[in-house]
């Protein structure tokens, strides 16, 4: 395994992010402000798209696919995704590239470009309506009581373990943000998370998403595997 270039210091703020960016249209997978997406990278379009963006502005727009994949026709999507910069980038010894991106900003399509000359998408990006994604959100604008009793209800009923000193320190913003791209919501839960109008709503969201599964599952208790 080799390793790519190292990425350039994280973009403070939308006049620093490119107008023109990739996009890797994939399902099921959210991508929020200051959330970590690790990615394996091995399709052709996108590797192509990735030692691009590593060359260059080390940007890349995730955004969820409207309808399934089909190989016939390009895919419609999202009108809304969340760029992300490239932290760390890795090649294996079988042509695969390991990524992390780090969460930016969302980003509305203004359009997307024709005739570009590569073989994956690319968007012109408008980030002005989401230019508070890049500051995290203070503490104090979710009801974290709530959240974490529904959370910790959740793992109980699904055994999952759940390190609650790490949790306990996280500050809200990034707990939400982890939480909402972890959790294995549908894919119109997660758009509608990302969508959110700002925090808080995307907190409450959250904390309600995850207490409706709480409600929906049935059948005895496994156990716990919580302190």
């Amino acid at each position: 395994m080799s390793d790519a270039p190292a990425p350039e210091p994280v973009l403070g703020s939308v006049v620093e992010l490119s107008g023109t960016i990739p996009i890797f249209p994939l399902t099921g997978v959210l991508l929020l402000p200051r959330g970590l997406l690790p990615l394996n990278i091995f399709e052709p379009r996108y590797l192509a798209m990735t030692r691009d963006a590593i060359q260059g502005s080390k940007l890349i727009g995730m955004i969820q696919p409207t309808e399934a994949e089909s190989r016939h026709k390009r895919q419609d999507v999202y009108h809304i995704g969340c760029v992300g910069q490239i932290v760390s980038a890795a090649e294996t010894d079988d042509g695969r590239i390991l990524i992390t991106l780090r969460g930016l900003c969302r980003f509305g399509i203004g359009r997307e470009l024709e005739d570009t000359g590569t073989l994956y998408r690319q968007v012109e990006a408008d980030y002005a309506p989401y230019a508070d994604d890049m500051t995290p959100a203070p503490d104090g604008q979710c009801d974290r009581t709530r959240l974490l009793n529904a959370l910790r209800g959740y793992c109980e009923r699904h055994n999952l373990p759940a390190d609650w000193d790490s949790i306990n320190a996280a500050s809200d913003d990034l707990l939400v943000h982890s939480l909402a791209m972890i959790c294995p919501f549908t894919p119109g839960e997660k758009q509608a998370l990302l969508e959110a109008q700002d925090f808080p709503a995307r907190a409450t969201m959250l904390t309600t998403l995850l207490e409706m599964a709480l409600l929906e599952m049935t059948g005895p208790r496994r156990g716990t595997v919580l302190n």
